[in-house]
């Protein structure tokens, strides 16, 4: 049964718990990454249903940013198309895109010292439909990851801080 878009932050904070996280205070990459797993295989209410539409991704960012202040980070992020409650057509030019990000930051290192070099600092917008085929996305993604060494030691590192946001996708 699918859960309404607008609590999907909740959602993903339930999930992180059951793996024994606070979304203020991620301790463990790799059980965040299992719990945004998870939260990828909810069907959300809302979310356009137009087959033309990319209406339901995610996309894994990293680097260093000034909305971060420079510290290497890690983001794991949903984005679901909205329809609108009061289109009629529900054609995917009227809908709103929303995203629920999952940001890790880090205290500088030197094994994360590149986490910013890599020619990308994303995984590009993954749009497989939920179910096994998403699962297949999340593996491939997180092998792709791998390949990169700062990523690899932002995945074996605790974060100083994160926060779990819902928002409008500008």
């Amino acid at each position: 049964m699918p859960v309404p878009w607008r609590s999907s932050v909740e959602v993903l904070a339930a999930s992180l718990a059951g793996h024994g996280l606070d979304a203020a205070n991620v301790v463990d990459v790799d059980s965040a990454w299992q719990a945004f797993s998870e939260f990828l295989q909810v069907e959300l209410d809302g979310v356009d249903q137009d087959p033309d539409c990319d209406a339901d991704g995610f996309i894994i960012q990293w680097g260093r940013h000034s909305w971060n202040g420079h510290c290497p980070s890690l983001t794991f992020t949903r984005q679901v198309a909205i329809v609108d409650a009061d289109d009629q057509d529900g054609t995917c030019t009227d809908s709103e895109y929303w995203q629920v990000s999952l940001k890790m930051r880090f205290d500088d290192g030197p094994d994360l010292t590149g986490i910013g070099d890599p020619p990308e600092q994303d995984t590009g917008f993954k749009f497989a439909p939920i179910g096994p085929r998403r699962r297949a996305a999340l593996t491939e993604v997180r092998a792709d990851m791998d390949q990169h060494s700062p990523l690899r030691a932002a995945w074996h590192t605790t974060p100083t801080d994160s926060d779990l946001t819902l928002d409008r996708a500008d």
